[in-house]
This record gives structure tokens, C-alpha cells and sequence, in this order.
């Protein structure tokens, strides 16, 4: 039997978690024998957005496919990237005329081929809209399957846990890896289902977890508790990388194994750099 290794990151959140992925990524990845790594990295600039010059530096890293979610199409300067390249990915189930692709084909260093497809769901998701990702689903695994593909992933990067485990069951058996990002907490569920696939419901944040979802704290609790308007900052303490790895037969798409990983990183000095623009400009995210 041929194992292909697949890490799948979640929700990389500002600079806090842009640089834990550049501090251990490549060792994990070389203590692992990890094939193939993908990352949804939606939330990577001032915690909201992704630029191209992010994009470059987080593919420099070690991730070999970038996923989004609601805030794949925050700035502008990546849809041209979004467009042109094959190692970013949007949700496939947004509007056909945004920009961009739903799903990928790349090859891993030993010669396989994976497909990835990102979906966004529509419970409690309401920044855009969208179409259903199941039918979205269905579609886009015809077209891999007809093109030779065994090993496919999916990226569910949705609000409600039941949506997220709905699509594990829904694409069991035809696919390999289903994992939930959007939620930023890392999920205890998972595990292999009947037809061979491996789910998790969230891979979990990659970024600063002494916050609320990777915002300060202070910040967000001043919101809640006086319903007073705040720019919700990027922690800095406690920063992690999480996601799951998971081992799939090549010959058959089946997964084997799947395992939450969890690193431990450093506390950061500050939340932005220049890589971030200025998270207080006008136009810039104030929250997820």
C-alpha cells in the first residue's frame, strides 16, 4: 500500500499566526513526512483578508495549496493571483463571476495527484452569498473523478458544526479528507468514517488562542458586555498551529489515519507589520 501524507492547517490568523507558520512549519512537515500541505489562510492580513504579498510568504513556508472563506475576496490586489494561479483556491460555491477557482489539481514531490476543493456553508453565513454546496460538491468531485483523480480534499469552511459533519457523511466514500475551518476551535471529533473517509469538524485557529477567535480579548468583552463599537485587534499571546494530518491509500483514496496536530509557538512582540497594511485605515476589518 502507497501512503500519501496531507496536513490541512486552520484559519491562520494575522501575524501571530503567519509567523508560527513560518517557524514550524517546515520542521513539522520534515518530522512528519508530510506529502502535501494545505492551509486556509483567509484571515491572514490584519486578521481578515489575504494579500498577494502574504500569499507568497505563506507558500514560501511550506503550504502548498492556499483555501479561503467569507473573507476570500477582501483585497482586491490577490484577485489577480486568485485567477492565475492553481495553489489558491475560494469557496466553489460563491457567485460564478467571482474571481477565482473552487478546486485545484496538484501534484505532490512523489507523483500524486490530489484534488482540493474549498466550500463555504450557508447556515449562520451570511456575508455572501452563496450556492449549495453539496450540489457544488457533487460537481466538482465528477470532474475529478473523470479526470483520474483518487485522493481529494475538501475544505468546509462554515459557521454550524452540523453543516460541517453533514458534508463528512455526504461526501464518505468519495472522497478522502473533509475538514471544517471557519470557527477557529479546534474540534475532538476526529476519526474515520464507514466509507473511508477522514472529517473533523474544525481544524482549529492557527494564531493567538489567549484572545477571543485570535481578537484581543479586552476588545471583544468591551463589545459584549456595553454593546460599545471597537476595532477588534489581533492578539498576540499564546500562539499556536493547528490542523490534522491524515494518511490516504493512493491506489484506492481511502483514509487510513487521521491525527489532530497541535504546536505550541511563541508569544509575538507585536499584532501587524507592514505585510498587514494598516489594519486602521479606512476600509480595513474590523472583526471576523
Amino acid at each position: 500500500m502507497s501512503i500519501v501524507r496531507l496536513l490541512a492547517i486552520g484559519d491562520v490568523v494575522g501575524r501571530p499566526g503567519r509567523l508560527v507558520l513560518k517557524q514550524k512549519l517546515p520542521e513539522l512537515v520534515r518530522s512528519r513526512a508530510v506529502d502535501l500541505v494545505i492551509a486556509n489562510v483567509e484571515n491572514a492580513a490584519a486578521g481578515s483578508g489575504i494579500t498577494q504579498t502574504i500569499f507568497n510568504n505563506v507558500r514560501s513556508y511550506g503550504v502548498d495549496v492556499v483555501t479561503l472563506g467569507d473573507h476570500a475576496l477582501r483585497k482586491a490586489d490577490i484577485y489577480p493571483t486568485l485567477t492565475a494561479s492553481e495553489r489558491i483556491i475560494r469557496p466553489a460555491n460563491l457567485s460564478p463571476k467571482a474571481p477565482g477557482k473552487g478546486y485545484t489539481v496538484v501534484t505532490t514531490p512523489g507523483g500524486v495527484k490530489v484534488g482540493v476543493m474549498n466550500l463555504i456553508g450557508r447556515i449562520y453565513m451570511d456575508q455572501l452569498p452563496s450556492d449549495d454546496p453539496f450540489a457544488t460538491a457533487d460537481r466538482i468531485l465528477a470532474s475529478l473523478t473523470a479526470a483520474g483523480v483518487k485522493v481529494i480534499v475538501c475544505d468546509m469552511h462554515a459557521e454550524a458544526s452540523s453543516e460541517k459533519v453533514a458534508m463528512g457523511h455526504h461526501l464518505d466514500g468519495r472522497a478522502s479528507f473533509v475538514f471544517g475551518t471557519h470557527t477557529h476551535i479546534p474540534t475532538a471529533d476526529a476519526r474515520l468514517l464507514a466509507g473511508g473517509t477522514a472529517v473533523i469538524s474544525d481544524v482549529g485557529m492557527t494564531g493567538p488562542y489567549d484572545s477571543v477567535l485570535g481578537r484581543r480579548k479586552d476588545r471583544i468583552l468591551k463589545f459584549m458586555r456595553e454593546s460599545v463599537s471597537q476595532h477588534f485587534e489581533v492578539a498576540t499571546a499564546d500562539v499556536r498551529l493547528c490542523g490534522a494530518l491524515v494518511e490516504v491509500d493512493t491506489e484506492t483514496g481511502k483514509a487510513v489515519n487521521i491525527e489532530r496536530i497541535e504546536v505550541q509557538g511563541a508569544d509575538v512582540d507585536k499584532a501587524y507589520d507592514a505585510d498587514d497594511k494598516n489594519p486602521n485605515a479606512p476600509g480595513q476589518p474590523g472583526g471576523e
